[in-house]
């Protein structure tokens, strides 16, 4: 018997597909054969942290062959990996449709880890300096700069270098 769980934001098969796998609501644990299923409450989704391996280890207790979600973080990753669990992605809509999607062959399994929080991907945001002694980098220290923005220009635009203050 094949089993597969999809992160869902309800208990039903009616409900929408959650794209986070760590901070999801349920998942919904399913038979793909007979449409039978089971939803279990994501405890880890109210962790301050960690949320994706607790989860990781809870869906592997189940004894799922596949994970049906948005994005799988860094951490939860390898734990399903080295449980022999596939990770799909591509489904949207209700749990029913990614069911039904899983049955058509047509999710795509994913390879790699997705950031390590929905929303917080690697971007470089506004920056206006760059390396060197440039705007935003302070007091002409060259390199990452110092502080929080990294030299990326998020400073308040003191000591620019020059000029009068």
């Amino acid at each position: 018997m094949t089993k597969v769980c999809i992160t869902s934001s309800g208990p039903t098969l009616d409900s929408q597909v959650d794209p986070r796998f760590g901070r999801c609501a349920y998942f919904i644990i399913a038979d793909p054969d007979t449409g039978d299923f089971e939803a279990i409450s994501n405890e880890a989704a109210m962790a301050s942290g960690g949320a994706g391996i607790r989860a990781a280890q809870l869906v592997a207790s189940q004894n799922v062959d596949a994970v049906i979600t948005g994005s799988v973080g860094p951490n939860a990753y390898p734990a399903l990996q080295n449980a022999g669990i596939r990770i799909l992605t591509g489904a949207f809509g209700t749990v029913q449709s990614a069911l039904d999607g899983y049955r058509a062959n047509s999710l795509e399994e994913i390879g790699t880890a997705g950031p390590s929080h929905l929303g917080m991907g690697g971007g470089m945001g506004r920056g206006v300096g760059g390396y060197g002694t440039g705007l935003g980098l302070g007091r002409g220290r060259g390199g990452q700069g110092r502080g929080m923005g990294g030299g990326r220009g998020s400073g308040r635009g003191r000591h620019r270098g020059g000029g009068s203050r």
